[in-house]
């Protein structure tokens, strides 16, 4: 089983778990085709691109500057230790002992705008780039089309290299369409989570990033490798809601 994520869009500088454990991403070459052409904006070229304040493109301009494609525990951290948000919040990589780093390593992926595809402890610098961004690179369009086809080939390879050829969607759908559907070898499930707004069950979104999280830190810390054991999943009220699912789409509700 493999599980996708999204990146949170803030960088956690003062995570205090810490692990001498780290890798290196896989595609940092690619990554730095990236920034080498962001280093060439100006901060008010950044604000206009990412749709953020002059505060928010002064910091990203200041990192992009900085940013170089030797990583090591000097100038960067472990992507699960990096990222902070709703959804990570739910992850909780606290409660993580040693034992369940090293088995999120083999059974997680997080997409990423900068990286392509992150492991838990490959090590990556502090950045914001949106896996939306509309920014040419290579004379492709966007990243989407720079990393669609690179990112499709990493996860049909850990796929392949897994018991079975479920792959766990608990991405946002933004970063999910990066994925070539038609060419990844899996059997995709996406688990949902709905709450009761008056009588009615409704996506909220704040409450459906941490519980992707939550399910995230379920799957990793239980070792599941089956879909069906996904249904016994019960944090913060969930439960799984047969009427509502098929075999595509596990819904869980609560309220």
């Amino acid at each position: 089983m493999l599980i996708i994520l999204s990146p949170s869009k803030t960088i956690n500088t003062n995570n205090t778990i810490s692990t001498s454990t780290f890798t290196q991403p896989y595609f940092i070459n690619r990554s730095a085709k990236i920034v080498s052409k962001i280093k060439k904006l100006i901060p008010s070229d950044l604000s206009n691109l990412m749709n953020i304040s002059p505060k928010l493109s002064q910091l990203n301009f200041d990192r992009f500057q900085h940013w170089n494609s030797i990583h090591n525990l000097s100038n960067s951290k472990q992507a699960l230790l990096s990222f902070k948000g709703e959804v990570f919040n739910g992850l909780d990589v606290n409660t993580f002992s040693e034992e369940d780093l090293l088995y999120s390593q083999d059974h997680l992926f997080i997409l990423s705008g900068l990286y392509g595809v992150l492991r838990p402890l490959d090590l990556i610098q502090p950045y914001r780039l949106e896996i939306s961004t509309k920014i040419e690179i290579e004379k492709l369009a966007n990243l989407y089309a720079y990393w669609q086809n690179i990112i499709t080939q990493e996860l049909n390879k850990s796929i392949a290299s897994k018991k079975t050829n479920i792959l766990i969607n608990l991405a946002s759908n933004e970063y999910f369409k990066v994925i070539d559907k038609k060419k990844l070898h899996a059997n995709i499930i996406t688990p949902v989570f709905k709450e009761n707004k008056n009588g009615k069950y409704k996506i909220v979104t704040i409450y459906a990033k941490k519980a992707r999280g939550l399910m995230t830190n379920y799957i990793l810390r239980n070792k599941i490798e089956k879909a069906e054991n996904l249904k016994f999943f019960d944090e913060e009220g969930y439960y799984y809601n047969e009427p509502l699912s098929d075999d595509k789409q596990f819904v869980f509700t609560r309220g």
